[in-house]
């Protein structure tokens, strides 16, 4: 069995679909964003296309194929437009392009009676004309993931610093080879109060089946929003957890997902539950090591069971697991990380792994789009848990070289 994958060319995830594929005997073709120049220089038969002209890569991608998977943001919508060419089940194309877009996914909850924030988007430009907003607010590219372009503001100055901040970013060589008509925006919102969680689940056919709720323990209040921890099972109330499936599935009928993975974010406060997005993507990254099923069972395997219409019971393995993403210490060159051996060596901590190179630059939000490294651990209780993930961070020492720009 043929299942294509669209990963990005230093997608994390890629190394463990593939193992994942061989204990199943499935045949994985890669389709990434490499150079279509050179002849297979990773030696993996990869499909070279360009994530940034969807239209343009699809001619060159052809069955058979049995299924299609797709990771991370940029790939979903050229996977979309595969799948409806070759007759495939996934998310169409349309439910991709509206989850993507943070203004079409917010007029999409509205019209189907999520709670929404008061939201607007203005072009970019027009932050030196008088903006009528009420303050706390956010500030937010329309079309970048993983909190980066979030800026709160509480005040006019910080509203027209973040503006600035955020119209730089846009302009930047980097975002501008995207071509996306989504980044000549910018969308204010209300701020909404509120503890944040995270639901990762399957569709078949619009129907979701939850594979877990994540608890987000440190509060995300701003200015900027780097997330942190993940810590899964939730500790929520039944209730509660009733209430975010509930509003998670109303977004995802909005937006029109159907088949394949979702990574959902929500906020929930007094009022109701506030679903802030839904992509058609699992959990990003290295994060979904923090997740086995039935003795052992990761992730990967369970969404390549679903793509090939296997049916799936996932059952969360025992205990509480958790996921640290290591906030950006700073901005600079990484010199090196010291005490990560001690580190590992912290109660309950299963995995510590440094992602960032020395020598390379690091960035922190609301600029930068990457983490240096991911700390795991798994412990009977949530305490311990967030214990082992705490303690073990603040053994680690960054040093970094600072840069003038």
């Amino acid at each position: 069995m043929r299942l294509l994958l669209f990963a990005a060319k230093l997608g994390y995830q890629i190394r463990v679909f593939a193992e994942a594929a061989q204990r199943l005997g499935i045949d994985v073709q890669l389709v990434t964003d490499r150079c279509h120049i050179l002849d297979d220089p990773w030696g993996d038969r990869a499909i070279p296309v360009r994530f940034e002209d969807p239209l343009g890569s699809l001619e060159g991608i052809h069955g058979p194929a049995e299924a299609i998977a797709a990771v991370a943001d940029r790939p979903l919508y050229l996977a979309a437009l595969t799948a409806q060419k070759l007759g495939l089940p996934f998310h169409s194309p349309e439910s991709i392009r509206k989850s993507q877009n943070k203004h079409t996914a917010r007029e999409s909850f509205r019209n189907a009676g999520l709670l929404v924030p008061k939201f607007e988007r203005f072009p970019v430009g027009q932050a030196s004309r008088p903006v009528q907003v009420a303050y706390p607010c956010v500030l937010k590219p329309l079309a970048l993931s993983g909190s980066r372009g979030v800026i709160r503001a509480n005040t006019e100055a910080e509203f027209h610093q973040a503006w600035e901040r955020i119209e730089k970013l846009l302009a930047s060589g980097e975002i501008r080879e995207r071509r996306d008509p989504a980044d000549a925006f910018i969308q204010v919102e209300d701020y909404i109060p509120g503890r944040e969680f995270a639901v990762e689940g399957l569709l078949t056919r619009g129907r979701l089946q939850v594979l877990a709720i994540f608890d987000k323990p440190d509060p995300l209040e701003g200015p900027f929003f780097e997330e942190t921890i993940y810590v899964t099972p939730s500790s929520e109330s039944p209730e509660t957890q009733r209430r975010i499936v509930e509003a998670i599935e109303r977004a995802i009928a909005a937006l029109g997902l159907s088949n394949g993975p979702i990574h959902g974010e929500c906020r929930v406060n007094d009022a109701g539950v506030w679903v802030l997005e839904v992509a058609g993507r699992p959990i990003g990254g290295l994060c979904a090591r923090a997740l086995s099923f039935n003795g052992r069972q990761p992730l990967e395997e369970v969404l390549l069971r679903a793509a090939l219409g296997q049916p799936i019971e996932a059952k969360l393995d025992a205990g509480v697991s958790g996921v640290m993403m290591i906030p950006v210490p700073g901005a600079g060159v990484l010199a090196g990380v010291d005490r990560v051996e001690e580190a590992q060596r912290t109660p309950h901590v299963t995995e510590l792994l440094i992602t960032a190179k020395e020598g390379e630059r690091l960035v922190p939000l609301p600029e930068g789009n990457s983490y240096p490294g991911f700390i795991f651990a798994r412990a009977e209780s949530t305490r311990d848990t967030l214990e082992a993930l705490r303690q073990a961070h603040g053994k680690l020492n960054f040093r970094l070289l600072k840069t003038l720009n």
